[in-house]
């Protein structure tokens, strides 16, 4: 899994629309939001300069504190979805500074934030919200941002712990997309450097990659249970991590722990063994005679498909498996697979497991690979009743 995907993964518990916002709980500001124009762009606390029409009200500033509270996370402190998570959304948050005014009703709004829209990331706010919290946050959009085309609220501020933030200015190239992160460091000037430093250093954990040129795989299409490389040099010197624990930024570089595992070449295949011990067991599928036609192919999906939860033996055991809350179901114990027929199987791994990472995957498998499956299941790890 790469950094991008861990964080969209993240990302996705703001989808319910209870992100925090700065200066409006006791809760703490929720990161993943600078990249909203707004912050982006740095504009003021409050813009200065708004339309008559988005005079400050009691209501219009309830409306803002709701907004900057449960709505910017997906739709940007300026309402123009410019934000991390926005980016792994399909279809994207509305941007409501496209809106033409006067197209969007404040009861169509109010429905929307009441209900949701069903096909999008965005839920209903009934039972969060009351309705005349509802009716504030759709006047506040509306005189806002349909209307008064307002920046809104600033996130780098003092008050949010971000004092004299233009003392970073080097970096904020890199943040509002006007330089290409991957852009090669020699076609960087010194200050363009020194911008690129603070901003992988600090700013990226909030603004991810920015924009790039190559952004790469948003997913490895290789399933990998474990580190196949025999080690992890980020803090540890050797694969049994816990044992042997390196501070890396107050002793030896990430490089130096690599050049002495090199120079230890002729113990690299035992520690390959050593860090692969706890996950590589599960990796290896059961060898099973007699397979027909029918579950080979249960067992090719199997393995190209479920074994990245499962494990290969179907013990879950294996690293994704382990780290999963709550894991997925080992296949091979009678108790959990007590009760379970195959027809309740094919439901399972069609419909996928409410309250669980088990997806659906109608939409992906046929019913008769999802037959095959089960079958597969039910040769290689426990019998399932029925057909």
């Amino acid at each position: 899994m790469t950094w991008r995907c861990a964080l969209a993964w993240a990302a996705g518990v703001a989808l319910a629309g209870c992100g925090p916002g700065p200066q409006v709980s006791a809760e703490p500001a929720a990161v993943g939001t600078m990249a909203s124009t707004a912050a982006q762009k740095l504009a003021p606390t409050v813009a200065a300069t708004l339309a008559p029409t988005v005079a400050a009200t009691g209501s219009h500033e309830e409306g803002r504190r709701i907004w900057n509270f449960r709505c910017y996370y997906c739709h940007g402190y300026s309402g123009d979805a410019r934000t991390l998570a926005a980016s792994y959304l399909s279809p994207p948050p509305r941007d409501f500074t496209r809106v033409p005014p006067g197209t969007l009703s404040p009861a169509a709004m109010q429905q929307a934030i009441l209900h949701g829209r069903p096909g999008t990331a965005m839920k209903g706010f009934t039972g969060i919200l009351t309705p005349r919290q509802v009716a504030a946050v759709a006047g506040f959009v509306q005189r806002e941002f349909i209307e008064g085309r307002a920046e809104n609220t600033r996130y780098h501020t003092a008050d949010n712990g971000w004092p004299d933030h233009q003392r970073h200015q080097e970096a904020f190239a890199f943040a509002r997309g006007e330089l290409a992160l991957d852009t090669p460091w020699e076609q960087l000037d010194a200050a363009q450097q020194r911008g690129k430093r603070l901003y992988m250093a600090a700013c990226i954990s909030c603004h991810d990659h920015g924009r790039v040129t190559q952004a790469g795989a948003v997913w490895e299409t290789r399933a990998l249970s474990y580190p196949r490389d025999a080690y992890c040099t980020s803090c540890h010197a050797s694969p049994q991590g816990p044992g042997d624990h390196r501070d890396v930024s107050g002793g030896a570089s990430v490089a130096s722990v690599r050049s002495e595992q090199s120079e230890q070449s002729e113990q690299s295949e035992q520690l390959a063994a050593g860090v692969a011990t706890t996950y590589s067991v599960h990796d290896r599928p059961p060898v099973l005679a007699g397979l027909d036609a029918h579950e080979r192919r249960g067992e090719s999906l199997y393995q190209r498909n479920c074994a990245f939860c499962h494990a290969a033996d179907g013990t879950a055991g294996s690293w994704i498996g382990r780290f999963l809350e709550p894991h997925p179901r080992d296949l091979t114990d009678p108790v959990h697979m007590a009760g379970m027929s195959r027809r309740r199987l094919k439901q399972v791994i069609a419909e996928g497991l409410e309250g669980s990472s088990m997806p659906a995957w109608r939409s992906v498998l046929s019913p008769v690979e999802i037959d095959a499956v089960a079958a597969y299941v039910h040769r290689a790890f426990h019998p399932l009743a029925g057909r």
